[in-house]
């Protein structure tokens, strides 16, 4: 049966099948002589691939029922030992054409280059397609949100629309956290029980067959057949109706198949459709009967496929002409029947109403966004996953935390190990991690734009801020001292010392220098941008990697380290380098201004910070400066502010894993991701390296999946990519000596969005 696939399938090495032609004797395969060319695809014969001797019967009866009415191309059988195996089998020109289901379509497809070309229809409704959904009680308060500890119903292992679906997508979306691609460990800690038929010999059975009971003696229990009563997609569901499960994974006929009136004597009772409802997957829930719109994902029917030069008009006018003779009562031959054979869903599904031909015929257009995604969410492979994950660092304080971190995780036996390897600039990190040697560094929103315009690397996983509630975003603002004899504002700034976290960081940099850019306040002279922004404050620290040729009013604040070396530095030895140290620039008098994320004067004040120069420092004595004029207090962020700015990313190579990465860094961070956890390593506080923001920002509340957002542009957003492009522009174009109308342009999608906070 070909309900579902398994992930192992992916890398299994199947002998060679029999083959078995109509007519013939049953011989081995021999492979073909050299020289000898393959047979006329879809022109003389085309070979179905059978998957079991039922199968092959009726492949055999198939063949004598088109011969009989004249058919063209005749059809021949031949008989391999799995789905697999017949892929392999159709990609070395050894058959031709088999029928699959969803997730072995994406294998055909993904592997052996396979094309589908002609799909089953089941019914008016759905077409080409059914939907996986998750079904509730009504009476129950889950939501898919708050699935972690519930129990769990499916309808078998590796089983479309109760497992692969379901588990991929929640691996996908960032729900569910895979550390070490371990899909079935996950699981059976994610759900508070379970009952997924074919699961007992998986080492996982405690958890992944608790709530599985055999048959009425018992007997059967959590096997992947009717032996279990809770297999398949009526006894998933009867698993939730019982009272065994709280969630139910099957497809979207399921519920009304088994309902007013349809419910098997055998059941506990009967069952009304009016006490279940679906979950949705932006968090709300609906009737079981407005499945088109409330799903986990739309499941593409069984298809036909094909290798890519084979003829698929062909292949479907051959198939046309035997529905059209033998898929109507009385006829010698059933298509879409197996009882003659004693099995079910043999070379077609049974309830397949007919064949129609896939205009369309590449795996990706047929199976679709959302399974698509599920399909990733599942995809992958610890055999194929590096012993080591090479870290990226850019100071000796990151390289000293990078080794504690890799030595907590070791211990805690967190996989894959970590490795630290030291670079000399972000730049620098993207371009080993492009050549594969490196593997994995964090970026701000100017460096993720580089990593992903010109070096290709994805997003694997990002921040999350305080009062954020998990957003991958935060607010850049301006920050200043409450003062009622010296208060001045967004508008006033020309002449005032300013503090900025480092050049070319978002909120301390591309934003707020865009908005005076934007405003006309700074008036840019060709690609001399560093020159105005000197010449508009009085005096900045903006600390930088390379500080030649820079203004040096730019650096006239910094105060570099202890000793007072390093100055300017744009790294954790300049004391006023990073979000912090930008807040201390302001705190200790040395500048008016402070140039900052949301949450910096939150993690430095109120005695969130003991560092000395902190320790005594109060929120209420700080105030934000608003695009209007206005003055706000700094718990007014989010009316009150330059931009939202996107969450720095973690950045890793388009090969690797980002479900790998993330899981391992979620499982990390519920061991050492809480400042007061109890495991000696601290993820988010770069205190005992007397750095700031190592490996990650200090404020770091979470990590989060990146869920769809799986590029550089996708995570950055267009109102950034907007503001930035126009910056680089001014910087690095000697056409660049824009007029404001031109200026006003490129900054007008960031910006709307500034201009329209309401008054404070």
């Amino acid at each position: 049966m070909r309900d579902g696939w398994s992930l192992q399938g992916l890398q299994s090495q199947l002998g060679r099948g029999v083959e078995l032609q109509h007519g013939d004797m049953l011989r081995r395969h021999r492979p073909r002589k050299p020289g000898v060319p393959p047979p006329a695809l879809g022109m003389t014969e085309l070979r179905w691939c059978a998957i079991s001797e039922p199968e092959q019967q009726k492949c055999l009866a198939m063949a004598a029922a088109f011969k009989e009415a004249g058919i063209r191309p005749t059809l021949g059988c031949v008989l391999g030992t799995s789905a697999d195996d017949c892929m392999r089998l159709i990609q070395a020109q050894e058959a031709d054409a088999i029928t699959l289901d969803g997730g072995a379509v994406y294998e055909a497809g993904k592997l052996y280059h396979l094309k589908p070309v002609v799909g089953e229809t089941y019914d008016q409704e759905a077409g080409t397609s059914y939907y996986a959904v998750a079904v509730v009680r009504r009476a129950s308060s889950l939501r898919i949100d708050g699935l972690r500890g519930a129990r769990s119903c499916h309808t078998g292992l590796n089983r479309t629309a109760g497992w692969n679906v379901p588990v991929g997508y929640l691996v996908e979306s960032g729900r569910l956290a895979v550390p070490g691609c371990g899909v079935l460990r996950a699981v059976s800690g994610y759900f508070g029980g379970s009952c997924v038929p074919g699961a007992g010999e998986t080492g996982f059975a405690d958890s992944l067959c608790r709530l599985c009971r055999g048959d009425a003696a018992g007997e059967g229990r959590c096997a992947k057949s009717p032996l279990e009563r809770y297999y398949d997609y009526s006894g998933a569901f009867r698993c939730l109706a019982d009272g065994a499960g709280d969630v139910a994974f099957v497809k979207h006929s399921t519920v009304l198949e088994n309902t007013d009136g349809k419910t098997l004597s055998s059941w506990d009772k009967p069952l009304l459709s009016r006490d279940f409802q679906l979950l949705c997957r932006d968090g709300s829930r609906a009737e079981v009967t407005q499945w088109r719109h409330c799903h986990l994902a739309r499941v593409p029917a069984h298809a036909v496929v094909v290798r890519a030069d084979t003829d698929g008009a062909l292949v479907f006018q051959m198939l046309n002409e035997g529905q059209a003779r033998f898929n109507h009562e009385g006829a010698s031959f059933q298509m879409f029947e197996s009882d003659t054979f004693q099995q079910k869903d043999l070379l077609f599904k049974d309830s397949t109403l007919e064949l129609v031909p896939i205009s369309t015929p590449t795996y990706q257009a047929w199976l679709g966004t959302e399974y698509l995604q599920a399909m990733m969410g599942l995809a992958c492979d610890p055999n194929r996953l590096p012993r080591f994950l090479r870290w990226c660092v850019l100071s000796t304080p990151e390289i000293q935390k990078c080794g504690d971190m890799a030595v907590a995780f070791s211990r805690r036996q967190l996989r894959p190990e970590i490795q630290c390897v030291s670079s000399a600039s972000a730049r620098h990190c993207m371009e080993q991690i492009k050549a594969k040697e490196a593997d994995v560094v964090t970026l701000n929103g100017r460096d993720v734009y580089t990593a992903g315009q010109t070096y290709g690397l994805v997003p694997a996983a990002g921040e999350s801020y305080p009062a954020d509630d998990g957003k991958d975003t935060y607010y850049a603002v301006a920050v200043v001292r409450r003062n009622s004899s010296y208060s001045f504002t967004i508008d006033e700034l020309r002449g005032k010392r300013s503090c900025h976290s480092s050049y070319g960081v978002p909120s301390g940099w591309d934003i707020p220098i865009g908005v005076l850019v934007q405003r006309g306040f700074i008036r840019p002279k060709g690609c001399a941008i560093l020159q105005a922004v000197s010449e508009f404050f009085s005096a900045s620290c903006v600390p930088v990697n390379n500080a030649q040729a820079y203004p040096p009013g730019l650096c006239e604040l910094c105060v570099g380290d202890d000793h007072g070396l390093n100055r300017c530095h744009g790294n954790s030895q300049e004391r006023y380098y990073g979000d912090s140290g930008a807040f201390r620039c302001l705190a200790e008098g040395a500048g008016d201004v402070a140039f900052v994320k949301h949450s910096t004067v939150f993690d430095n004040t109120n005695g969130h910070n003991p560092e000395a120069w902190a320790v005594h420092l109060k929120s209420e004595d700080y105030e934000l400066l608003c695009p209007n004029g206005a003055r706000a207090e700094v718990t007014q962020f989010e009316a009150c502010n330059l931009a939202q700015v996107p969450a720095q990313a973690v950045m890793v190579h388009p090969d690797t894993n980002i479900f790998a990465v993330y899981g391992l860094l979620d499982k990390a961070q519920d061991l050492f991701g809480n400042d007061s956890n109890k495991n000696g390593f601290k993820m988010f506080d770069s205190a005992d390296y007397h750095g700031r923001d190592l490996l990650f920002k200090d404020s770091t509340v979470r990590v989060v999946p990146v869920r769809e957002k799986t590029s550089y542009s996708a995570w950055l957003g267009q109102d950034y990519m907007a503001s930035l492009e126009g910056l680089q522009s001014l910087e690095c174009s000697g056409a660049a000596t824009a007029s404001p109308v031109l200026l006003l342009l490129l900054l007008q999608l960031l910006l709307c969005s500034v201009l329209s906070s309401p008054d404070l």
